[in-house]
């Protein structure tokens, strides 16, 4: 019964060491939280410009002219 436990700690301990020199050398693949957040932020910002640009009486007006122009070339 001992040498189960102590065989089974001994994996442990084996595996862990494997997991921390694994996560040492590998290198970033991926955002942190705060990369993450600022791309967020980023990403409502733009999203807010395209949404003020789009629903400006100009860009309406040209998509309204382009819809009509198109449903006359339809037709």
């Amino acid at each position: 019964m001992r040498r189960a436990v102590g065989r089974a700690t001994s994996r442990a301990r084996k595996l862990g060491i494997q997991w921390v020199v694994q996560a040492r050398t590998r290198a970033d693949a991926g955002m942190s939280t705060a990369e993450y957040a600022v791309g967020t932020i980023a990403a409502c910002g733009f999203a807010a410009l395209l949404y003020k640009i789009v629903t400006s009486a100009e860009v309406r007006s040209m998509l309204a002219a382009l819809i009509q122009k198109a449903l006359k070339l339809a037709a």
